[in-house]
This record gives structure tokens, sequence and C-alpha cells, in this order.
């Protein structure tokens, strides 16, 4: 299998009734874990890195060995720039060779946010490259910095800015939220299937950290294709890293490397099997 775009996993997803996991990375060995991960599984995955991690995991740096472990892969990966925020940054993501995406509007008035979105549009389309977008707002910042109130996607308002800009893929708030939820996650599903009777794109669920295995299951069978995860990998990674210490007295830097893609591993491996993305490719 290879590098591929977005556009097609999602497709398939759709049409199967699945989800793709899109899991960001932090370096070199989460990437490892993950694509092992997704191998063992003969699975479709989605690679991605947020703008607001670029400070501890440049762009320049972590972009080629994404690009270049989903071309060595043995299933189709997707590497995808999530949560852009500056046209600055989603252009080097695309000169770099990201197969997708995500701009980052929300925070903006509708009309501001669909003029922003063609233009990435306007730019992905030159690379080849598919684009996400969200309508909305998704509880929480992708960061942590943020404390940010969740606002449900209107259903006319996604209507309206899929009409106005054709974009590929539609990030949707429906309750969930980035980071560690303070509560038990309350996702709205009559939200949900609104939008997906009315928009025939496929739908990402972003802020996946902490949802339920039963509410996964409901999302992708209510119309979600792409379920972002970050902090449970982070999380997971953590963990495994404080693990060897304490296993291990004469701990050197190859364990702790060892032990960063054994948690980005355990934590890709659960989510496939979740969003029942085994067995796809």
């Amino acid at each position: 299998m290879a590098l591929v775009n977005m556009k097609k996993l999602l497709h398939d997803a759709k049409q199967g009734e699945y989800a793709v996991g899109a899991f960001n990375m932090a370096n070199m060995e989460t990437v490892m874990g993950a694509i092992k991960a997704a191998e063992d599984l003969n699975s479709p995955i989605i690679l991605q890195i947020a703008e607001a991690r670029l400070n501890y995991s440049p762009i320049e740096l972590i972009g080629p060995i994404m690009i270049e472990a989903a071309k060595n892969s043995r299933v189709d990966v997707a590497v995808n720039f999530d949560h852009g925020l500056t046209l600055e940054n989603i252009k080097k993501a695309l000169d770099l060779g990201f197969t997708s995406v995500m701009i980052d509007g929300s925070k903006l008035p509708l009309e501001e946010n669909i003029d922003l979105t063609k233009k990435v549009i306007e730019e992905a389309k030159r690379n080849g490259a598919s684009v996400e977008a969200e309508v909305g707002r998704v509880g929480g910042s992708e960061d942590g910095s943020e404390n940010i109130n969740i606002a449900y996607t209107e259903l006319e308002d996604a209507r309206k800015f899929v009409d106005d800009t054709d974009v590929n893929f539609l990030a949707v708030a429906i309750g969930n939220a980035h980071g560690v939820y303070s509560g038990e996650p309350n996702l709205n599903f009559e939200v949900l299937k609104n939008i997906s009777k009315e928009i025939e794109k496929p739908l990402v669920l972003h802020g996946g950290t902490g949802i339920s295995e039963e509410d996964f299951r409901k999302s992708v069978k209510y119309g979600i294709s792409k379920i972002n995860i970050a902090t449970s990998t982070f999380n997971s990674v953590s963990d495994s890293v404080k693990e060897t210490y304490n296993n291990n007295n004469n701990i050197n830097y190859f364990d702790i490397s060892s032990a960063q893609a054994v948690g980005a591993y355990n934590n890709v491996y659960k989510h496939i099997k979740v969003f029942q993305s085994e067995n796809k490719c």
C-alpha cells in the first residue's frame, strides 16, 4: 500500500460504515508505533500533526517522517495537517506532500469561515490534496491552552458551508471536546443524525479521547467517517515510558524509545478495533 489521499480513505469508510482513525503524532517513535498497529490489523490510518503542536514537533521535521512512513507502509495511509490556523503553515504542509489539510475557521463568522476555506481549497487543489473544515465549535483547544465552549453545528450553517465551498470533509460539533473531558462526554446524536441526512460529505468527529466504545460506534452509525485521537495516545505513551522506568533499573535511551512506540501502538490498535476499520485494506 502507500501514501494516499484522505478522500479515498473516507469515501471507502462512508460506504463501508466504519471510521478511519486519525492519530496525532509527536515524534518518530509514535509514528512507528501507529503504523505497526495499522499494519498488524490491516487497517487504513491517518497520521496527523496539529498546528498548535508545531513548537514541539516542527513541521519540517515531523512532516517528512510521517510521509516516508506512509510511503513505506503495507497499508493505506493519509497524512493530514490538523487544525491549520494559518495559510503559511498549511502551504508548508502541502509543499511537504501532506495529502490533506484542515483549515479551522470555526471561531470566525460563517461567511469568513467560508471565504477562508475557499482559499485553502484553491491551494490544496494545486497539490492534489483534500480539505477538511469545521462548522460549529468543538470544545476545548487542540493544545489544551483554552477552555472553549461547545457550539453545536447548526444544520443550516452546515448546508450553506458545504454548498458554498464544496469542502471534502466536515468536522461537526455535537458535544465533543478536545483534551480530557471534565465529566462524561454527552454527545447529541440527534444533531449528528440531522446533519448526516442532509450532508453527503464524510463527517469528522474531533475530541475522541474519553468517548465510550458504544458512543464511538453510534457516531459511525450516524455518519462519522473519521475520528481524531490525540490526548489518549500521548497519555498512553507517557504511561508506557513510566512503566518502563519502574520496571528497569538499568534503563537507557533505546528502552525509552521503544516504550514510546509501544505506547502509541497500544492506543492506536485499541481504537482501530473500536472503529471497525480492521481488515479494510
